[in-house]
């Protein structure tokens, strides 16, 4: 027992390295060039465009999430859950949108801080808001995608990116006009209990 508590303690192999920096590996707006059949000058035109139509998508993203935790009144329940629901849909597309930015050897606009320096979607108040006013807030941002994802879609399929075309066609437009169907739906005023 002596020769055990006479030790010195030995240092651990497994100890983490931290506080590290390094110089940027790739600047913003710069790119990496992999053999993919695409001009420089089609890929850096549309790794502008996605990197504005991810800025955007994160901000309505953010948008659903805010509302999620605000909403209020006799729709509560429903309305937490959409969107809470269309939250985590938008997530999936801000991934596909970042990644597609990552393989025409772009850089993807990633923080907060910058994609509220970039984004064109109003953004509300820090406050609460009235349920309608929410809705239409959400609305509106869609309605902006949607215009901002069919001119990308067009101009990616005349520069032949048949890869972005295909991704803002199938995943961007097709979600954001699930998702206005099921938000518009809650601004139709219809009577709840009695026919008119």
């Amino acid at each position: 027992m002596k020769t055990m508590l006479n030790k010195q303690p030995q240092r651990a192999e497994a100890q983490p390295i931290i506080g590290q920096r390094s110089n940027v590996t790739q600047e913003f707006g710069t790119l990496t060039r992999y053999p993919l059949g695409l001009s420089d000058q089609t890929r850096t035109a549309m790794v502008d465009a996605l990197n504005q139509l991810l800025a955007d998508t994160t901000t309505l993203r953010d948008m659903y999430k805010k509302h999620h935790w605000q909403v209020s009144g006799p729709t509560f329940y429903s309305l937490h859950l959409l969107f809470d629901k269309h939250a985590e849909e938008q997530t999936e597309l801000i991934d596909k949108l970042a990644e597609r930015v990552q393989i025409l050897g772009g850089v993807a606009i990633a923080m907060a801080a910058h994609i509220a320096a970039v984004t064109k979607v109003d953004v509300p108040p820090l406050g609460r808001e009235e349920v309608p006013v929410q809705l239409s807030r959400l609305l509106e941002a869609h309605e902006h995608i949607l215009i901002q994802a069919r001119t990308l879609a067009r101009g990616a399929a005349e520069l032949g990116d048949d890869g972005t075309n295909d991704l803002v066609v199938s995943e961007v437009v097709r979600l954001n006009e699930a998702q206005v169907w099921f938000t518009s739906e809650h601004l139709v005023d219809t009577p709840l209990v009695r026919a008119r």
